[in-house]
């Protein structure tokens, strides 16, 4: 593997400069048409003006190869002349000089030939190498890829790097008072075992592992190359530094890699802060909720106790009371109901919230628990001069009885509390395709526009649904953890309607 990277990326031979080569090339060109002019032509020296376009080819130019080949042809022809005016012309010697003529083209030809070949040549393996390099890359991001936090980021980043250089082994760890400390991770070759490598954990670094060559940026190499040392810089905590022993590939894919670990080492640090935030907050939840709990379950008693002090003294039990006195007793109590009523809501709220939503899943008469909310409420509901309209079908379903109760009070206390005096309330319970659903639409002011996206969250309520900010939220997390959904409608009339909707899944019911 390491063999295999390392002819894959060893640079390329570089050929003469241009202008030492055409130097050259000239003055061979001189040299063979001087001694052509001072031979006879039967010597047939000519052809040796191919050797300058020969030469001419290890150039990185096709330009010299044809002005070499036409000064060829020229000096040929030249000499031809030269020849000719002094011994004279024979068929032989024309054709010699016509086969040296010949022979110049043809080598030009195949110069340029040859040249365009190893060009393309070049360029494939350039290609193929530059190919090669952005795979390795695209599988370091890979291989890094997902969320990550810095311990998991520094083993993976020692196991990518290994993979991608082919270095005996890579060592990533922070810098801290001249010596590696955690996050700490080491990557072998497989041949290699841990107890064959020695771990730079928690030893002391030679100073050349700690200050970088000027002008070395971030990668650089020491003791002769072996090794080839990177630096990750992280903004709140020591740097990282990367160890990678005897790599098979060049500096410069290091470098490229460095630069591809550096942003996600900055994406590992925020995460690592936000699973802290996340960490503080659901902290400071459980927290609240363990608060809410104890204070709603700790205010149940005195609440009982008073409420039961009060009702005793109504009946007679501490002697015949004046009016104005049982008047503030009923107040007392309806106040105390009402206290007894946040209590238990703040409870539901800290149960759903936690998650402890593990009571026993019961055979639910629907149409019963309605009726018996509705009977609940008929003191207010004639106080107000209320007309209720019922449309209720029986309807049995498996859920949370105590719960299911709890929503639809919501529901219908909400509708009591803001349907004006003398209007008429409309109940109505169906089961169609599966699905249970209350609708209880009454004749208020309804909620604005700008309210209603907030309806059904913790303390945003608004409008008809104003109060604690606790019943319709309670009304949605009941039905969301039967399966079901909690909506409201704006009518055509402004009028409000609130719709409950449950599955008739789960356990079949006993329907006795």
């Amino acid at each position: 593997m390491r063999e295999t990277l390392r002819l894959l990326f060893a640079p390329p031979k570089l050929p003469l400069g241009d202008s030492t080569l055409w130097g050259i090339c000239l003055t061979v060109l001189t040299v063979v048409l001087l001694i052509d002019l001072l031979t006879p032509a039967s010597l047939v020296v000519g052809t040796l003006l191919t050797v300058p376009i020969a030469l001419a080819a290890l150039g990185t130019s096709r330009r010299p190869v044809v002005i070499l080949t036409l000064l060829g042809v020229v000096a040929s022809l030249l000499a031809a002349l030269e020849n000719a005016l002094e011994d004279g012309f024979s068929n032989a010697d024309l054709s010699n000089r016509v086969v040296s003529v010949l022979a110049i083209l043809l080598v030009g030809g195949l110069t340029l030939r040859s040249r365009d070949a190893s060009e393309r040549a070049l360029q494939n393996a350039e290609g193929e190498r530059q190919l090669q390099r952005e795979r390795l890359l695209r599988r370091l991001a890979e291989d890094m890829g997902g969320p990550l936090g810095q311990a998991e980021f520094v083993s993976r980043a020692a196991s990518a790097l290994q993979h991608l250089t082919g270095a005996l082994s890579v060592e990533v760890g922070a810098v801290d008072k001249a010596m590696l400390r955690p996050p700490y991770a080491l990557a072998l070759i497989p041949e290699l075992k841990v107890d064959d490598h020695r771990s730079r954990l928690d030893t002391r670094l030679p100073l050349e592992y700690l200050a970088q060559p000027v002008g070395a940026g971030d990668v650089w190499a020491v003791e002769g190359g072996a090794f080839v040392l990177a630096r990750l810089r992280r903004s709140q905590n020591s740097d990282l530094l990367l160890i990678l022993h005897r790599p098979g590939t060049p500096l410069a894919l290091t470098v490229e890699a460095v630069s591809a670990l550096q942003p996600l080492l900055e994406r590992t640090a925020l995460l690592d802060d936000l699973r802290v935030q996340r960490q503080q907050v659901s902290e400071r939840g459980e927290l609240l909720r363990d608060l809410v709990y104890a204070f709603s379950h700790d205010l149940r008693t005195p609440l009982l106790a008073n409420a039961m002090n009060m009702e005793a003294a109504m009946r007679g039990a501490y002697g015949p009371l004046p009016e104005a006195y049982r008047a503030t007793l009923e107040n007392g109590l309806e106040s105390n109901a009402t206290l007894l009523a946040l209590a238990e809501k703040l409870l539901l709220v800290t149960k759903y919230e936690s998650g402890e939503t593990d009571d026993e899943m019961d055979d639910v008469n629907l149409r019963a628990l309605v009726q018996g909310v509705l009977e609940d409420l008929r003191p207010r509901i004639e106080a107000s001069r209320l007309t209720v309209e019922r449309d209720l079908r029986a309807v049995r379903l498996w859920g949370r009885p105590h719960d299911l109760r709890r929503a639809i009070q919501n529901l219908l206390d909400n509708a009591v509390k803001f349907s004006p005096p003398g209007t008429t309330l409309r109940v109505s319970l169906t089961d169609e395709d599966g699905e249970a659903t209350l609708s209880v639409q009454d004749e208020g002011p309804g909620v604005s526009f700008a309210r209603i996206p907030h309806l059904f969250q913790r303390f945003r309520g608004g409008g008809a649904g104003s109060g604690t900010g606790l019943g319709l939220y309670l009304t949605r997390r009941i039905a969301e953890a039967h399966g079901g959904s909690a909506r409201y409608t704006r009518t055509g009339q402004n009028r409000s309607l609130f719709t409950l909707t449950l599955p008739v899944t789960g356990e079949t019911p006993h329907v006795g």
